[in-house]
């Protein structure tokens, strides 16, 4: 049996409505439509890894809700391990609220409800079942002193940590240095390293000062112009896919997703950052977070194309 990719995060469910626009402080827009969707970034991961072909454990905390019913019952649709899901009895799971415009660009707000209880002792209880990783994926939507004792039980055994420092916030060296992948976006790279990051060539100076920080590899995407790859001692940039853009909502979170996959399996972090690419093209195309994420067969054939 291959061994599993541990998704180490967040749960929500987006309650999105569509716009011409998105609305300025203080002002209404009318005409939207408005649909739900399950989400929250270590959901949308855990299943993109799955439906890409991984075998997937979620390490998360819901509430004892109505939500927490129906997310629970779509990771087990998708295939995805539950049995490190917390149901919280005292706080409601976490809830979206997501602007999309007529460009498929979004604004999201986050009441992050049972995520933020997500504790170290809620880790403890996954030991085993992170010991016997391929990979682990975490973002930053549940408390950060679980992020760093995540990051330290996965170095204690071994396992390579992908994070993806999304929201992002400052990050401590120590940290850094003991994450084998880093997948920031443009807006993230900056706010980690104090460089605005506006082009190719910025975005470079960003990654370089992150691997000088310590980080092993550092992959930053930069949506429709693709994305590029900085180990210590190259630079690769790595073309998007052009499609025509419905809900860039979850786009980030696809990407991580396939990427562990791919690395789980064994693949170059080139053909895995290329594959990763395709899953977050397909994915913009279509409305909602989880919803968005392609099958493996769904990639594969639009590699081909």
């Amino acid at each position: 049996m291959s061994r599993p990719i541990v998704v180490i995060g967040s749960s929500n469910t987006d309650m999105i409505v569509q716009l011409d626009r998105i609305p300025a402080p203080g002002e209404t827009v009318l005409g939207g439509r408005f649909s739900t969707a399950p989400g929250g970034k270590g959901a949308n991961q855990a299943v993109a890894a799955a439906r890409a072909g991984g075998q997937v454990v979620f390490v998360a905390r819901v509430g004892a809700d109505s939500f927490g019913d129906q997310a629970i019952a779509g990771f087990t649709a998708d295939g995805i391990d539950t049995r490190f899901i917390v149901r919280d009895e005292t706080t409601a799971s976490g809830v979206a609220c997501i602007f999309v415009d007529r460009n498929g660009q979004n604004s999201i707000a986050v009441a992050s409800g049972a995520n933020m209880r997500l504790t170290p002792s809620d880790l403890h209880a996954a030991e085993g079942v992170i010991a016997d990783a391929a990979v682990v994926l975490m973002q930053l939507e549940i408390p950060l002193e679980t992020v760093d004792v995540a990051v330290d039980m996965a170095a204690a055994h071994g396992v390579p940590v992908i994070l993806n420092p999304a929201p992002a916030q400052p990050l401590q060296d120590d940290l850094l240095r003991k994450i084998a992948i880093l997948t920031p976006n443009e807006i993230e790279a900056g706010m980690l390293t104090g460089i605005r990051v506006t082009d190719e060539a910025s975005a470079k100076k960003a990654e370089l000062a992150l691997c000088g920080r310590g980080v092993a590899m550092v992959v930053v995407t930069l949506g429709d112009r693709g994305s590029l790859l900085c180990g210590r001692d190259q630079i690769i940039s790595i073309p998007a896919f052009p499609v025509k853009a419905v809900d860039t909502t979850a786009a980030g979170d696809v990407f991580n997703g396939a990427l562990a996959v791919c690395l789980a399996e064994g693949q170059s972090i080139h053909d895995a950052v290329r594959f990763a690419s395709a899953a977050a093209a397909i994915s913009v195309t279509r409305l909602g977070a989880q919803p968005s994420a392609p099958t493996r067969p769904e990639i594969e054939r639009f590699l081909l194309k």
